[in-house]
């Protein structure tokens, strides 16, 4: 493919980016023989993670890097952190170590292409072989040395200093972090503070293995120190990760989450502005034969009131457990719709305490309302006791709630009702679960199964 198919398939660069990168390119093998090494223009994709080789051209003179070509290939920060840096900066790096496909180390220079505007499009990549052979893990020792495949591309920057706090050997995410920090070129054999005087306190400290956060300009770090001091060394390690990203993150999740449970704190005010109303009109205006209608409307307000006062009573962000809002539920129905007509007991049993998410807790909240309002209202005769149990345990990936009571008993023919359809369709469409009633030798049992999202 040309440089100009591979740049509309993989890039955003627009026609007159193409045609700059397009006439460099003629000119690659003149760079190539001119610097006896390979040359490559690299482009970032249009995802923004990777970059990809346009083009490409070898020395004539020398033996090229890469057994096969790779244009079309993609380029990773890990193994290429240099390319990175200038595509992000536009500054140029110089003679740093890179990782190609193929496993070799090279040598690596990299430089910035301009569009219009001054805007970076590409870079333009120069690579000399260090090594004839692919680099073996087990080869590490020091910088003059041949070097382990790991440091090299490892996210943490690396630095191993002596004992005068001068540098021995840096890893290329340390050179990056340098030019990224300090805008200069990281050298060995310059003191450490040169670069990081902050670190003064750390390596003063006589404790051989140290790990301290801190901050450098606008960068949060962790920085771990550890000593190799024996009769043959006397040398320290350091080595730093960036955790910018990460405490960025975290406070956005911080915030994030102050803003749900404040939306949670509304939500329930406002539900309970909307009982507050219906319990008003049941005592001023409401003819008695409205009255139960109200007070079931009310308690189904009260039943979805109740998975937000959980979640804000808990350090929970945005899960309910469901025991608690089962028990919140059934004591309110009891106690508002049963004490009037009849002595009535509800217990709780099964496995307790799974935590769901509020959404699905509406959902439950609404179920568990309805099927513990019909029990009350349908299944004991005026002025009789009675007992109603509900049962909560997870069979595999589902939970099954069982809503049991020693009433009447239940009966099919008996027409269709607001409350049973309300169930159906939240178990079916809300919780894709399933719904059954069924009359047994001592009242009714209704179950309700549902896979366990937590």
């Amino acid at each position: 493919m040309t440089v100009r198919d591979l740049c509309a398939l993989h890039t955003q660069l627009l026609d007159s980016d193409i045609q700059i990168l397009e006439n460099l390119s003629t000119n690659l093998p003149l760079i190539a023989d001119l610097n006896k090494a390979n040359v490559f223009i690299d482009c970032p994709v249009r995802e923004g993670k990777h970059a990809i080789v346009v083009a490409e051209a070898c020395g004539h003179s020398v033996k090229s890097v890469y057994d096969h070509p790779v244009v079309g290939k993609f380029a990773y920060e890990a193994f290429e952190p240099a390319v990175f840096y200038v595509l992000r900066t536009g500054k140029d790096m110089f003679v740093n170590r890179a990782l190609t496909q193929e496993g070799a180390m090279v040598q690596q220079s990299v430089v910035p292409i301009k569009g219009e505007c001054n805007r970076v499009i590409a870079v333009l990549i120069m690579e000399k072989v260090i090594h004839e052979e692919p680099v073996s893990f087990n080869q590490f020792d020091r910088q003059d040395q041949q070097n382990s495949l790991v440091p090299e591309f490892i996210e943490e920057s690396i630095f191993l200093i002596n004992n005068q706090n001068r540098l021995v050997y840096t890893n290329p995410a340390a050179i990056n972090l340098v030019s990224e920090i300090c805008l200069t070129e990281c050298v060995l054999g310059e003191s450490i503070f040169d670069y990081f005087p902050s670190f003064a306190d750390v390596l003063a400290s006589k404790e051989d293995i140290l790990m301290k956060e801190m901050n450098i300009g606008k960068k949060i770090i962790q920085l771990k120190k550890f000593h190799l001091g024996n009769k043959n060394s006397n040398e320290t390690f350091i080595i730093i990760r960036d955790l910018t990203e990460l405490r960025d993150k975290e406070r956005e999740l911080i915030s994030k989450s102050v803003a749900i449970r404040e939306i949670h704190h509304r939500v329930k005010n406002n539900l309970q502005t909307v009982a507050s109303l219906l319990r008003l009109q049941m005592r001023l205006g409401a003819p008695e034969e409205s009255k139960p209608h109200l007070l079931v409307s009310l308690n189904r307000v009260l039943s979805i009131s109740s998975v937000y006062e959980i979640i804000l009573a808990s350090s929970q962000v945005d899960h309910v457990d469901l025991l608690e809002l089962i028990r919140k539920i059934g004591d309110m129905i009891v106690h508002t719709e049963g004490q009037a007509r009849q002595c009535l007991r509800i217990e709780y049993s099964g496995e307790l305490h799974h935590s769901i998410d509020s959404d699905i807790g509406i959902s439950v909240a609404l179920v568990v309302n309805e099927l513990i309002h019909n029990c009350v209202k349908h299944a004991f005769k005026e002025g009789t006791e009675g007992n109603i149990t509900v049962c909560l345990q997870k069979d595999g990936p589902e939970l099954e709630l069982q809503v049991r009571d020693d009433g009447i008993g239940y009966s099919p023919a008996v027409k269709p009702s607001l409350g049973l359809d309300i169930i159906r369709m939240t178990v079916e469409n809300d919780l894709d679960g399933e719904f059954s009633v069924q009359r047994i030798k001592e009242g009714t049992l209704a179950s309700v199964r549902f896979p366990y999202k937590r």
